[in-house]
């Protein structure tokens, strides 16, 4: 009977040998630390809970296939499986936005789903969301050039027309907007991939 005490490394190989209570253990010891990890990367209760289970199914075949071979080294194998799920579920989902010097409006094309299911729909709303709310801490001069090239899709020629500012400060206004955003994001620690 596996305690509180018995190493994971010890746990692991019991489980191997057919002890499925050394896997519960292993889960119990491990789960708050596995969860608040996925949580603190996703902030959605549900997709963390279904990250965190193929995170579990993941180990278990692995253990099952006899291929793990991380001795000693339980938790930060799963905090890498759990890592790799992440980045496949933002990478299915298109929330993570691209943010690259060459593509500047890029931040904006969220989602380009075909076929946008219940799930997709919450999760653009989300990011759109989340987005606006960064674009109320810019600069107020900013903030007004930003939106009406994203979301009025205006030309910087008529943007400079309504500000009543010159072509060259409308543009360069929204090179300060994009790269404020940018500090906004870090300084949120939202992630961001190319």
């Amino acid at each position: 009977m596996a305690n509180i005490q018995t190493p994971d490394a010890l746990l692991v190989q019991n489980y191997v040998a057919g002890d499925e209570n050394a896997l519960a253990t292993l889960i119990k010891r491990h789960e708050s630390r596995i969860f608040g990890f996925i949580y603190s990367k996703i902030a959605d209760r549900d997709i963390s809970n279904d990250i965190f289970q193929d995170t579990f199914i993941k180990v278990i075949k692995t253990l099952k296939s006899n291929s793990y071979n991380e001795e000693g080294k339980f938790l930060p194998w799963v905090m890498r499986i759990s890592h790799n799920l992440i980045i496949d579920h933002f990478r299915k989902t298109k929330k993570m936005p691209l943010f690259r010097e060459t593509e500047e409006f890029s931040i904006f094309s969220v989602m380009s789903d075909d076929s946008p299911t219940i799930e997709s729909q919450l999760i653009t709303a989300q990011v759109e969301h989340d987005i606006k709310k960064l674009i109320e801490e810019l600069p107020v001069d900013q903030k007004e050039v930003l939106v009406m090239r994203m979301y009025q899709d205006m030309s910087f020629k008529e943007i400079s027309e309504i500000t009543g500012v010159s072509i060259n400060t409308s543009l360069g206004r929204m090179r300060y907007a994009l790269m404020n955003l940018r500090k906004v994001i870090d300084k949120h620690q939202i992630v961001l991939t190319n």
